[in-house]
């Protein structure tokens, strides 16, 4: 076996498909979201604007924020020194989880190093504990959810995207008395869609199901207080489990899940993803709590960022680009070639300095290829008017057809 390549042949696969992943070299400007340095291709860094961060309201970049973390630092140091169990659990992680509980309306809450993990360990956990569960499955899930429920070992049953016809159908094919687990998204984050939580639960109660419901694109973003669209639509006591991130809206790291006491105690009891990993450094937990405790009294950002979104999307449109209209704050961009998708994220970068990432399989099915842009409260109408500008310039440079402007 030639070791050196196999691994060459897998490389030039994602060369010739047009999906080998390039790493953009940039730093953030503190305080001046979405201004960035981009060193890659130059010399020196050059001013660039970020248009693809998941950072959606720019709480990275907030003042209480950055200072909880630098009081945080100077009073405990930098790491945790240890798992929960043993050393690595603060009073900062112990605040935190007391705050999540209390956004969802839940008993309790679980911290975990990062949102993949918290779906991975919870989902495998769940699974286990439940003989014989069957695993009903949007077929638009994240990876993250994919992985624990395959590491679950458990059935699994894949509903198509947001179809209660298909569900139930899969859910009445069950023997009445299997455990089974209803897992999907609240927003997803390639289209920017939203599933229809109360008829998800209705049929979970008919059919007897737990609900397991990924909120990571909406905590912080929807809702009265940022509980996300369960908290917008007066569903979060209706849902079992609620997982979210505290890398997007909110501005930091790590994952969690909201839900009763038992299924806390169990997932921390039972799944190795939580026990046997060090816990989040006490400086990210208090920024994180920052965050969330300003996001629970204040709505500024999460109204600043619809308006941008709504605007973007329009100006968009109005300029023939294939836009997807979505109700959410995710602005997609259809290019349907991974190739071309990648050439006008180049160029973006190069000639504009606009950074938005190309997203193609396995992210997104081969031939809807995209640039996704998340707009934020800090991107300005100037902004968006130059980013139309150029994708038509580009756009006809590289000969693509523009609808018939609106």
């Amino acid at each position: 076996m030639n070791y050196g390549q196999v691994f060459d042949q897998a490389i030039d696969r994602l060369h010739s498909e047009g999906r080998y992943r390039v790493f953009i070299d940039i730093m953030r400007n503190k305080g001046s979201y979405p201004n960035a340095r981009c060193f890659h291709g130059h010399n020196g860094p050059k001013p660039i604007t970020v248009w693809c961060s998941n950072d959606y309201l720019a709480m990275g970049q907030h003042p209480k924020v950055i200072e909880a973390m630098e009081s945080a630092l100077h009073d405990v140091g930098a790491g945790s020194g240890g798992t929960r169990n043993i050393g690595g659990n603060t009073h900062f992680h112990i605040e935190l989880e007391h705050e999540l509980a209390d956004l969802h309306d839940k008993e309790g809450a679980l911290l975990f190093t990062s949102g993949y993990v918290s779906n991975d360990a919870t989902l495998s956990t769940l699974a286990k504990l439940l003989p014989g569960c069957v695993i009903f499955s949007d077929e638009l899930n994240h990876a993250s959810m994919i992985a624990g429920i395959r590491n679950s070992g458990c059935e699994k049953r894949v509903f198509r995207h947001n179809d209660l016809e298909h569900l139930e159908e899969l859910l009445a094919a069950e023997d009445e008395a299997t455990p089974k687990l209803i897992a999907f998204e609240s927003v997803y984050s390639m289209d920017g869609d939203v599933a229809p939580v109360h008829a998800i639960c209705d049929l979970a109660e008919e059919y007897n199901a737990l609900t397991y419901v990924d909120e990571v694109h909406a905590v912080g973003m929807y809702g009265a207080r940022g509980g996300g669209i369960t908290e917008r639509d007066g569903a979060a006591h209706r849902i079992d489990i609620i997982e979210g991130t505290l890398g997007k809206a909110f501005g930091v790291m790590g994952g969690y899940i909201a839900a009763d006491n038992r299924i806390i105690d169990c997932i921390r009891s039972y799944a190795p993803g939580f026990i046997f990993t060090t816990s989040l450094s006490p400086v990210l937990v208090a920024g994180v709590l920052a965050a969330v405790k300003h996001l629970k009294g204040s709505s500024e950002e999460r109204d600043a960022q619809q308006a941008n979104a709504a605007m973007l999307k329009a100006i968009l449109h109005e300029r023939g680009l294939p836009v997807l209209l979505s109700t959410t704050h995710i602005v997609p961009l259809m290019v349907g070639d991974p190739v071309r998708a990648k050439k006008i994220s180049d160029i973006l970068l190069a000639e504009y300095g606009v950074y938005v990432q190309p997203i193609n399989f396995p992210t997104v099915p081969r031939g809807t290829e995209r640039l996704r842009f998340t707009p934020g409260p800090a991107h300005t109408v100037e902004m968006m008017h130059q980013l139309g500008d150029a994708l038509v310039e580009i756009w006809s440079r590289l000969d693509m057809e523009l609808a018939q402007a609106a």
